[in-house]
């Protein structure tokens, strides 16, 4: 009896992990950009704006293909930008006027899961993938 290996299949269970959490999520930041580069620019018939959503694509795409290849600058990078977001949210959570104007009740739903999650995934990732030693 032969056992089928499935290459793919153990990719793609590696790639869903905390290891690379970080890696996953600059991706979607990256794509979600790169589809409003598309929205303002061919609905919204804007030329300025799509050009900074775009900077902001190409930087996050390039963040996550080159951490997904395991280089780790870009592992280092990426770690950095996702702490500083959960201290920004943390601090947020005490002082961020503008936010909770706009989100009202919701503002310590929204900002307090966006700093238990940011900083839970930034906490596995330091530590899988052991940047901070």
């Amino acid at each position: 009896m032969s056992v089928r290996t499935d290459p793919l299949g153990q990719i793609m269970k590696n790639q869903f992990s905390l290891k690379h959490s970080l890696d996953l999520v600059a991706a979607i930041i990256a794509i979600v950009a790169l589809l409003g580069v598309l929205q303002t620019f061919i609905i919204g018939r804007h030329f300025v704006i799509p050009t900074m959503l775009l900077v902001l694509a190409v930087f996050f795409g390039n963040l996550a293909r080159c951490s997904m290849r395991g280089e780790r600058w870009a592992k280092h990078v990426l770690f950095w930008i996702f702490f500083i977001a959960a201290c920004h949210a943390f601090f947020a959570l005490f002082w961020g006027v503008t936010p909770r104007e706009i989100l009202g009740d919701a503002f310590l739903f929204v900002y307090g899961a966006v700093f238990i999650i940011v900083g839970f995934l930034s906490w596995q990732y330091a530590k899988k993938n052991e940047i901070l030693k």
